[in-house]
Order: structure tokens, then C-alpha cells, then sequence
């Protein structure tokens, strides 16, 4: 992105960080920021800890705010710190597992996605999640993000309990 947008995407964060923090806190809720926040500028990191500090007891929902995210960066690093932590305690990268991986995410103790919805029309998934997805039922609508409200949000979940999950296994016959 141009720098004048990320200048201006920066500011905006840190407005909204501000000025929603108090009600985040006020209705229990926990914030985080996923991806790579050490590379984004001081006086924003210090925002972002500054909310996730703020937040860190609160025992509601959790609000995660992916910022300089990427799926497949997040799983490099994953496999990196998770292959780091194996040969320190003696073992060898041969011995890793899907669980040693996933101590290792930024969303490490949150649970899987469930329903991926997919604004615009989109029907891919872009390099968002890639790894908390694999299980997610997808609902498409044709509907743009800053037109999706609740009447879309509801419409989505009454699909999705529609549904019958199987977590990657078959329907008996």
C-alpha cells in the first residue's frame, strides 16, 4: 500500500482504539491483535498494548484484530517457534504434531472458526486463517462488507444451522 494509506489506515486504528476502548472493556470483552504488530509504528503499538493490557482479565468474548496479517507468514512462524521449542527440549523437528503447531498461532487458545462468511460475492479465502478454517462451513453472499448488517448476519447463521457438520468425514450410507 502507498504510504500516505498506510499512514492514514494507521491513524484511523488508533482513533477507534481510543475511542472504543472504553465500552470494549465495559462489556467484558478481551482484545488482541493478530500478525506481525512489531513491524507497525511505536506510537501504534503502544495503542495496541495499551488495549490489550487494558483487557487482558476480561473473561467475555474475544475481539482479534488482524493487523499486518498473513496466514502463511503466521504458519512459518508457527512452525519456526514450534521447531525451536521441540530441538530445546531435546527432541527433533520429526517429532512436531498439528499440536505443537497450534500453540504457536496468534489465535493459540481460541477456538476454530466455524463459519467463514464471505462478503462481495468472493469465493475464495484469501491468505486469511488458512490453518483455523480448515473445518469451516463458508456462506457467499453477494452483499458488500459496509452494507452487511444483522438481517445479512442472521440470514448467514439460520444457513449454517442448517447444516450438518462433519468435520471432514463422510455421511454413512
Amino acid at each position: 500500500r502507498p504510504p500516505a494509506e498506510v499512514r492514514g489506515l494507521m491513524s484511523m486504528l488508533k482513533r477507534y482504539i481510543r475511542k472504543d476502548l472504553k465500552e470494549v472493556h465495559a462489556n467484558n470483552i478481551r482484545f488482541q491483535a493478530i500478525g506481525d504488530v512489531t513491524q507497525l509504528p511505536d506510537d501504534v503499538q503502544n495503542e495496541i498494548e495499551r488495549a490489550r493490557s487494558t483487557t487482558e482479565s476480561n473473561t467475555g468474548m474475544t475481539m482479534s484484530v488482524a493487523l499486518n496479517y498473513g496466514s502463511r507468514a503466521e504458519i512459518v512462524r508457527a512452525a519456526r517457534r514450534a521447531a525451536a521449542d521441540t530441538v530445546a527440549r531435546g527432541g527433533k523437528v520429526t517429532d512436531l504434531d498439528e499440536a505443537d503447531i497450534e500453540r504457536n498461532l496468534y489465535t493459540h487458545g481460541l477456538p476454530d472458526v466455524d463459519l467463514l462468511i464471505r462478503t462481495s460475492g468472493e469465493f475464495r479465502i484469501s491468505n486469511f486463517l488458512l490453518w483455523q478454517i480448515a473445518y469451516s462451513e463458508i456462506y457467499v453472499t453477494p452483499v458488500l462488507f459496509p452494507d452487511f448488517r444483522r438481517k445479512q448476519i442472521f440470514e448467514a447463521v439460520v444457513d449454517y444451522q442448517r447444516r450438518e457438520r462433519r468435520y471432514g468425514d463422510v455421511k454413512p450410507a
